[in-house]
């Protein structure tokens, strides 16, 4: 701002241009730096220049950005194809579905669980989760692992390890009830579990890996130590998972954590878009599966709660509303 020459006006940069491939932005990068022919003034890049295309944005990592989709909700699909299929023949063959497990609302009688986004239920969203993982498992595309993460060289117990630890997959309930204890013992947040599985998704796009029977158990556990330091405030240390794991060392909880962070590296900042996309990609995942959130019929106390609550909303963003409300004039009320 101020100088004769800027990069605003140069010819050479105009950010009406067509969208370039990044080989040819990289070699606009490369030159851009060397000084011009009269050796005075250097050639100034344009800013939209070095801004990501956006058919790059929409590629890059869903723990990142909020526009991509997640993971585990793509790998759920081949199975939620096939079990709509089922019902589908079922119902064509006139085969009795069950009982129904789902409540619906009626004109009397109103159904509402207590899970929100900054509030979830800690039982359904562990449960999410897990199926979440438990997905990852059974729809992985190959088995690339680290030895820091195999339970055959850095076990979490004194029982031996099966010799077909590494080809048998695990089943949602025995993934379910790992993490079930851990939550319970370190009394973690349902938060902590949403920002438990973006890390495991971020971990395996970071480091390209798969999480497969030989490494289910260290990395979510990596990711749950993560997490609960990031997100609650009081922290629990790496001693206090030796005491609900007995047979681990803290320095095996160092080592294994030390490296989650190079390879995620450093990376431990999750956006609220993200969060906000995750919870509700796992109640699209529930939906699909069945794992219904409780519900509960709405009363009295509850409905006055809930209007109490909407008020408080109401009164808290009407200056900003006022504030930002543009009231435009007739040509009666113009005056001079």
């Amino acid at each position: 701002m101020g100088n004769t020459v800027s990069c605003c006006v140069s010819p050479e940069s105009s950010p009406k241009l067509p969208s370039r491939q990044p080989a040819e932005r990289l070699e606009e990068i490369q030159t851009s730096t060397e000084v011009s022919d009269d050796n005075t003034v250097p050639y100034l890049q344009h800013i939209s220049d070095r801004e990501v295309p956006d058919e790059l944005a929409l590629e890059s990592n869903p723990s990142d950005h909020a526009r991509a989709s997640t993971i585990f909700l793509s790998k759920s699909q081949t199975d939620v194809r096939d079990k709509r299929k089922s019902n589908h023949i079922n119902h064509i063959s006139h085969v009795s579905p069950g009982p129904l497990s789902k409540k619906y609302s009626s004109c009397s009688t109103i159904f509402i669980d207590d899970s929100t986004v900054s509030q979830p239920n800690l039982k359904s969203t562990i449960k999410c989760v897990t199926l979440a993982i438990y997905y990852h498992i059974k729809n992985r595309d190959s088995d690339k692992s680290l030895d820091i993460f195999d339970e055959k060289l850095h076990p979490l117990s004194r029982e031996p390890v099966p010799d077909d630890y590494s080809r048998v997959d695990p089943e949602h309930k025995l993934i379910y009830r790992f993490v079930r204890t851990l939550f319970s013992a370190a009394q973690l947040t349902a938060e902590c579990a949403i920002v438990t599985l973006v890390y495991l998704e971020r971990l395996l796009t970071y480091a390209e890996l798969d999480i497969c029977p030989a490494n289910w158990k260290r990395i979510v556990l990596g990711a749950i130590l993560l997490a609960s330091k990031v997100w609650d405030d009081q922290a629990v240390w790496n001693v206090d998972y030796c005491q609900i794991l007995k047979d681990i060392t803290v320095e095996d909880m160092n080592e294994m954590e030390r490296h989650f962070l190079e390879l995620l590296q450093f990376n431990i900042n999750v956006p609220a878009s993200v969060y906000a996309k995750y919870y509700f990609d796992l109640r699209q995942l529930a939906d699909d599966n069945n794992l219904n959130f409780p519900l509960e019929p709405l009363n009295n106390q509850r409905a006055q709660k809930l209007e109490a609550i909407s008020r408080l909303c109401e009164d808290k963003y009407k200056d900003l509303s006022r504030a930002a409300m543009r009231r435009s004039f007739s040509a009666d009320n113009l005056i001079g």
